[in-house]
């Protein structure tokens, strides 16, 4: 049974210093996701896939290139929807065993593997819808095993450290993806894509140079994947009765949904408050270079500047938060966040007539509350999470994101449509931020847990 809503842990109060080297072990699996993250899903492959490099001569330029990306948004569609049903499950199968390294090492793997696959997806006349067919699938192979394995990877976070450092920790990892994202982003840049002829003579004829870019990426992300996996210890279950079936997997989630429900209704409140405002934080990175090229006049230099910029401030940010989470409490931060964002959302808005420079302050805000919100969240349902199924809860969490992930897309479709311009989008980002925000005020949080800060953790009760 779990503890109810006000119950205080009292060995929180207690915990061991973080060991450096699993801190950086850890770290270091968020540091090579960018290649998955910025490389392959943002920046870099999917921008080339839904482009014209996949044409057929002859073709409708721009209708072939709708049509592409309607693939593609269906594939990650499927994908999210095969996450949200197995993620909690796979997540108990791993608390029954106590054993989350092997499933964070197989679905890394898989990971790895499919984008070094990618290299394999090359436009050749009279197969363009083929290759883009096949690059659609082995993104959404790859998304699936990123999103479950990241769940296991978040459950490790408790391994590593305790209430006084959670955020610190959770900030530092966020950061090194950020970090990570930029140094890829501009070795394969510079490297290879920008120039006309690149390192080794690497050109851009057949997407060689985004092809070359996608092995480098995929033995990124495989190399940093290792460090965790070997220094970051399992805690096993002594006690085979822990041990559960596929369905009795799913029989375990429904327990727990229904034990939360009744026993740690704060914990389901927060799953979904942070379900809907983590999509607003996904809308505003996943629609901010539309604007500033639609609306600001960017050009794509332009824009691949600013996302290097805003991966800068956002690193930075996320990883100087992470102190600030450990002294004042997540709570406050995520507020904090919110409250920031949804008011630079609005500047954006209002300020569409006043230049570049008005989106790069305005977008520079958003960056920095971005990474610090989503750094926060994690390490707020770390200190929520129950002994025995903190890597089932974040399957939950990754269940509820994901279900929620047609919000920011949707929002900002319908404000384009009511407003007449590009610009009203914004609008709809803007209000599902708030939407989560006020979700989010209305959670009662249980005391002791640090969610209040240290104060909390050291005090244990109010």
């Amino acid at each position: 049974m779990g503890h109810p809503d006000d119950a205080v842990r009292l060995d929180d109060t207690v915990e061991p210093t973080p060991a450096p080297r699993q801190v950086a072990a850890w770290a270091a699996w968020d540091w090579g996701s960018a290649a998955f993250n910025a490389v392959v899903t943002t920046f870099v492959f999917t921008v080339w896939l839904t482009g014209s490099s996949f044409v057929e001569p002859g073709a409708d330029v721009e209708a072939a290139k709708a049509l592409h990306s309607q693939w593609l948004g269906w594939g990650l569609a499927a994908a999210g929807l095969l996450v949200a049903l197995t993620a909690p499950a796979l997540g108990a199968l791993a608390d029954a065993g106590g054993r989350r390294r092997p499933m964070l090492a197989v679905m890394s793997a898989i990971v790895g593997m499919s984008v070094l696959a990618l290299w394999f997806v090359e436009p050749a006349a009279g197969g363009m819808s083929d290759a883009v067919r096949l690059g659609v699938v082995l993104l959404a192979v790859g998304t699936i095993a990123f999103e479950i394995g990241s769940v296991a990877y978040n459950a490790l976070l408790l391994q590593i450290s305790g209430p006084r450092t959670i955020g610190r920790i959770s900030g530092i990892g966020w950061g090194a993806g950020y970090v990570g994202g930029i140094v890829l982003l501009l070795v394969l840049y510079f490297g290879f894509i920008e120039p006309e002829v690149g390192w080794f003579g690497i050109t851009s004829e057949g997407g060689l140079d985004v092809r070359v870019s996608m092995l480098i990426a995929g033995v990124w992300f495989l190399v940093f994947a290792v460090p965790v996996l070997v220094v970051v210890p399992d805690h096993p279950r002594k006690d085979r009765a822990g041990r559960v079936s596929v369905v009795g997997a799913y029989r375990a989630v429904g327990r727990h949904i229904a034990q939360l429900w009744r026993e740690q209704r704060s914990t389901l409140g927060f799953l979904v408050a942070s379900a809907v405002f983590r999509d607003g934080l996904t809308g505003v990175f996943t629609f901010g270079g539309v604007l500033a090229a639609g609306v600001y006049g960017f050009s794509p230099g332009d824009v691949i500047v600013f996302a290097i910029a805003a991966n800068v401030v956002a690193g930075a940010s996320t990883i100087a938060a992470g102190w600030v989470d450990d002294r004042f409490g997540p709570r406050r931060l995520i507020t904090g966040s919110l409250v920031v964002l949804v008011v630079a959302g609005s500047a954006v808005f209002f300020l569409h007539d006043a230049g570049a420079g008005a989106f790069w302050v305005a977008g520079l805000m958003l960056s920095a509350c971005v990474g610090p919100a989503q750094s926060a969240s994690r390490g707020l349902l770390a200190r929520l999470a129950e002994p025995g199924h903190e890597t089932e809860l974040f399957g939950l969490y990754a269940t509820t994101g994901r279900a929620a992930t047609f919000l920011a897309p949707a929002a900002f479709s319908i404000a384009i449509g009511l407003g007449g311009a590009q610009y009203w989008g914004v609008l709809g980002i803007v209000l599902v931020l708030a939407v989560g925000l006020a979700l989010f005020v209305l959670v009662r949080f249980p005391h002791g847990r640090g969610v209040d800060g240290r104060r909390d953790v050291l005090a244990g009760v109010v």
